[in-house]
């Protein structure tokens, strides 16, 4: 059997303008450096096997299809090639990010790997029904995927987790040891996040404003809609929405900002490259982070890479009060933090930046210093190593 040193699998499409593919690149980048080659394994964009090799000199890449008509069909597709895949090889340690490629390992864990680190950012039996809300009042499903989790958690000789409010889950509900959990928070790529502070004439209305992410329902985009809303009674302002969506999410927020009366103040635009988004983010006044107070922010947590992005760039941040987000900062001092689920907190959050200049270029001053302190790629990367290291994985001596 072909004994290797790290395979990092993901049941995610890489590379792709979402955060978990830029999590994934930077995580397997850092890894290749430190520990010499290693397999990073993720879903094909196609009906064909790829490899791929652009990532990282010692990054080598295969990218399994996952066919079918829904998740469930995608997932069975994809864990039967990754069977095949897996067959005849063993690792010093494989890493996983869900129960999607994770239980087949977790099950048989001693055949395939030596060490297994489950990196948790987010648990279908929390976050599906968001997704298919018809699996609210499934409980045979939720049963299942949650078994399936506990699986994966119980076998995991590490679980890495970019939250406070993640790892305090695991413990508290999934009764997850602590000194098995690491907290190792997102990061930003400085080189492209780079820093502007707003050269905009704020008397040339109308104001700028910018969402950016996924649209689903737990970031609350339909709370930054009706914002715009509010804000266009007293003056013009304008919302870019960019981030992946199916077609009828989009069409819900198109309706709404008809009906709203703000419809042309609105523009929706399809997920972009991170130096396209930058360009956005220096062309506008505020950035929004309305997510909701939602089971999936609230109990399971998460580390919103929209956040700390924003943080870096110059504009400064509108976000929900919630604990994932003073995780990263302060209030009134790297954003502005604002009751959830309310569109006028936004509004008023918005009008006091306009009315508080000095404000809104102070809160981008300290975001960025706290950003290059604590939240960039290389420090979340020289953590990841360091555990890595502590479970007996040895570094390569020819990088």
């Amino acid at each position: 059997m072909n004994q290797s040193k790290i395979a990092y699998i993901s049941f995610d499409t890489v590379p792709a303008p979402k955060g978990a593919a830029i999590h994934i690149e930077a995580f397997s980048q850092v890894l290749a450096a430190a520990f010499g080659d290693i397999h990073l394994l993720t879903v094909s964009p196609t009906a064909e096997l790829i490899n791929y090799h652009h990532i990282h000199p010692q990054v080598m890449q295969t990218m399994l299809p996952a066919l079918g008509e829904n998740l469930i069909q995608r997932v069975l597709y994809f864990r039967r090639l990754l069977r095949g895949w897996l067959e005849g090889k063993r690792f010093d340690a494989i890493h996983i990010r869900s129960i999607y490629e994770g239980l087949v390992i977790a099950l048989n864990k001693k055949q395939y790997c030596d060490k297994l680190i489950f990196e948790v950012n987010g648990l279908p039996s929390i976050e599906l029904k968001y997704r298919y809300p018809a699996v609210v009042d499934d409980r045979e499903l939720l049963h299942k995927l949650h078994s399936q989790e506990q699986v994966c958690l119980t076998a995991a000789d590490l679980i890495v987790t970019p939250s406070g409010v993640t790892a305090e889950y695991l413990h508290q509900i999934r009764n997850i040891p602590t000194d098995k959990i690491r907290v190792i928070p997102n990061g930003v790529d400085l080189d492209v996040f780079s820093y502007e502070l707003s050269k905009r004439n704020i008397v040339n209305v109308p104001l700028q404003m910018l969402y950016f992410g996924t649209l689903s329902s737990w970031q609350g985009v339909k709370l930054a809609i009706e914002a715009l809303g509010l804000i266009n009674r007293d003056f013009p302002a304008n919302l870019t929405v960019i981030g992946q969506a199916r077609e009828y999410q989009i069409k819900n927020l198109k309706q709404l900002a008809l009906k709203l009366g703000v419809a042309e103040n609105l523009t929706v635009l399809e997920p972009i490259s991170q130096k396209q988004l930058v360009t956005y983010i220096h062309n506008s006044d505020v950035i929004l982070a309305p997510l909701t107070a939602s089971d999936r922010n609230l109990i399971q947590g998460c580390c919103p890479l929209k956040i700390l992005e924003g943080m870096a760039t110059g504009t400064p941040v509108i976000a929900s009060d919630l604990q994932v987000v003073r995780e990263l900062g302060e209030d009134g001092v790297d954003f502005l933090l604002v009751k959830p689920g309310s569109a006028k907190a936004i509004k008023d959050a918005v009008l006091r930046l306009q009315n508080q200049r000095e404000l809104a270029t102070q809160l981008a001053i300290n975001a960025r210093q706290r950003i290059e302190e604590y939240y960039t790629w290389r420090r979340a990367g020289e953590a990841l190593v360091a555990a890595y290291q502590e479970l007996g994985i040895k570094r390569s001596m020819t990088v």
